[in-house]
């Protein structure tokens, strides 16, 4: 195969990450990569110097993607010859990764409704980089798929038969970020292995044997563990509630579960762990913190049962790898699982994240969801022009 210049993007509501890969058989190689967040765009090359004209400042992730192309040319990169894109929720007909067509397009507008949040966004980036690289083609990679093929007793929900049907299950999400772990564990794959991503999305998964067999979030990324702004999982009784007694509408409902919730709701400022770090004096951020920490370590907890043991759990994300403090306090909630702390640079210690006991090793890692989606992106379209 001809190496292949891939450029990934990967959408959040009000994020936008991006990178630039050199793919030729199993060699990936990382040209540059840039990131949009809290309105500050960064881009880096390889050997992680800024690139000229960064940082700068976008108001929205489409601004952000808008800046790429003079970014690529400024350095004197590449044009992609191949666009990946992480795609969070592709609905019932969409679980395996494939290029994007009109048909593909039509079903990812059908889906929006499971990922208000992330949907509407992934399609807006999907259309400005067809405007900005009209003859390239375009691959939409799945968090779904790397979860399709769970066992019916973690995909089917427990309700009417008729939405089974009407394909409302457990999708499953962060199925790129998962997979990115497994293929860094490589040879040392453990049989049971629990993946703790952590950022503004939060999602705990059961790995068996390299595939998903159980994780938390449910028909839509809403459900599962406390987030930044997201509840996770509520009594639906608390939805029939506001409905009947409250009169909020479908909207208000969104907002209040999406938007409003998590975090942000419980510490009443942020749902950022960095400004509740910065607060922890106020007794409801440090509540919130608390609060999110239980509430990953009961999903790994559960992870631990569906699984029937542990042998490593890997805190990945944005979170999981950068916050130590959370790290160890959700470690401290799992001691009746014989989890032992040991601070960094003790013996034991695994990767600097310091955590082991008899059974079960802790790890962090980064998630490489953009290095996974580059490698799909320039299989899949091989397997196609072989094909043809």
């Amino acid at each position: 195969m001809d190496a292949m210049i891939v450029l990934t993007l990967n959408s959040g509501s009000s994020s936008l990450k991006f990178s630039l890969y050199r793919v030729e058989g199993s060699e990936c190689e990382t040209l540059m990569t840039g990131e949009m967040d809290r309105g500050d765009l960064r881009a880096e090359d390889a050997r992680g110097a800024a690139l000229a004209g960064t940082p700068m400042k976008t108001a929205t992730p489409e601004a952000a993607m808008q800046a790429i192309a003079p970014l690529l040319a400024r350095a004197d990169l590449p044009a992609p010859n191949a666009i990946g894109h992480r795609i969070v929720h592709g609905g019932p007909k969409l679980l395996a990764h494939c290029p994007i067509d009109e048909t593909v397009e039509r079903e990812l507008e059908l889906a929006s409704a499971l990922s208000p949040l992330h949907a509407q966004a992934a399609l807006a980036i999907i259309h400005l980089a067809k405007a900005t690289w009209p003859d390239v083609p375009q691959v939409a990679c799945f968090d779904t798929a790397f979860h399709a093929a769970m066992p019916d007793i973690a995909r089917l929900l427990p309700v009417a038969k008729e939405l089974q049907a009407e394909g409302v299950q457990r999708y499953g999400f962060h199925g790129l970020s998962c997979e990115s772990i497994v293929s860094q564990l490589g040879p040392g794959l453990p049989a049971h292995l629990i993946i703790a991503h952590l950022g503004s999305g939060a999602s705990i998964t059961a790995v068996r044997d390299g595939c998903s067999v159980d994780t938390s979030m449910g028909l839509t990324p809403s459900g599962g563990a406390m987030m930044a702004t997201r509840s996770g999982d509520l009594d639906p009784g608390i939805l029939i509630y506001l409905l009947r007694e409250k009169g909020l509408d479908a909207a208000t409902l969104e907002d209040l579960i999406d938007h409003r919730s998590g975090l942000l709701g419980i510490s009443g400022m942020s749902g950022d762990l960095r400004d509740l770090h910065a607060a922890s004096s106020v007794p409801d951020a440090q509540l919130a913190i608390d609060m999110f920490c239980m509430s990953v370590a009961k999903q790994i907890g559960a992870m631990i049962l569906a699984l029937g043991g542990v042998d490593v759990i890997v805190f990945t994300g944005g979170i999981g790898e950068n916050d130590a403090l959370v790290r160890q306090a959700i470690c401290h909630r799992l001691g009746a699982f014989d989890l032992r702390f040991y601070t960094q640079g003790d013996a034991g210690a695994i990767d600097g994240c310091g955590v082991t006991g008899p059974r079960c090793a802790v790890r962090v890692m980064p998630s490489q969801e953009d290095r996974s989606i580059a490698r799909h992106v320039a299989s899949l379209l091989s397997a196609v022009a072989d094909a043809s």
